[in-house]
């Protein structure tokens, strides 16, 4: 625990950009975070400061600490926004390095086109300050060259346990009882699977390390913060959702 961050292991309501730039220099060690993007959906009608927000992670995050950032595209115009894409790069040109870009895989498409084929996938970036001081990469993935002698590391013959370490796609069921079975967190309109944000907190952070939500929402992030041994913050302007996270959370 950082000595001088006040509120871990606590949810505070308010303006993330407002609540941020009260918190001192270099006291978070890893963000998990999916923010509202394009207008997909309402939250409580709330706006938000990209520029401002990026400015204030770039300066709680510590050296070597780790940005996750879960984000996807909406439709101007027939066409994809490229919101994703403009915010990556505005995040380098503030010193977040981007350590890995990966792909969250749904089980279900939420929005059909006829035009395009299905949209069952979120980035996941994996934003650096400086190279990351946590790396504990999973190693769950089938390895089928197991026991064979010989060849190189991206034939996976190298790696000769009987699992792997990840791709860097990662693919979980979303939906109701699928991201989480704690029914409450249903009032939200935008679930995290519970899965990804543990996996995320455990390999980008150690046991006693703060895990920072600056989008709460339905507190999937603090709930497997928590489960996993860390300290948590969170953040959240609409009043109902911090409602919900303090219920999962029994805070």
């Amino acid at each position: 625990m950082t000595e001088e961050l006040l509120y871990v292991d606590d949810i505070i309501c308010g303006d993330n950009v407002q609540v941020l730039s009260e918190f001192p220099d270099a006291c978070i060690d890893l963000t998990v975070t999916s923010p509202p993007y394009d207008k997909l959906r309402k939250y409580g009608g709330h706006a938000w400061d990209f520029e401002a927000l990026a400015a204030q992670l770039v300066r709680v995050t510590k050296p070597g600490g780790v940005v996750v950032w879960v984000v996807g595209d909406g439709q101007i115009k027939g066409s994809e926004s490229l919101t994703s894409f403009r915010q990556a790069l505005a995040f380098d040109a503030l010193g977040l390095k981007m350590h890995d870009t990966m792909i969250y895989e749904k089980s279900g498409c939420a929005y059909p086109d006829s035009t395009r084929y299905l949209q069952v996938f979120e980035w996941m970036f994996v934003l650096s300050k400086g190279k990351p001081k946590t790396t504990n990469l999973l190693r769950d993935r089938p390895n089928k060259y197991v026991g064979k002698v010989g060849g190189n590391h991206r034939g996976g013959l190298c790696e000769r346990g009987e699992f792997g370490i990840r791709f860097n796609v990662w693919r979980y069921p979303n939906g109701r009882d699928n991201s989480t079975k704690d029914r409450i967190a249903f009032e939200h309109p935008a679930i995290m699977p519970e899965a990804l944000a543990r996996d995320h907190i455990m390999t980008w952070s150690n046991p006693g390390d703060v895990v920072l939500d600056c989008f709460t929402g339905s507190g999937t992030t603090l709930k497997m913060a928590r489960e996993t041994g860390r300290r948590f913050v969170g953040i959240e302007v609409e009043q109902s959702y911090v409602a919900i996270s303090r219920q999962r959370l029994k805070l």
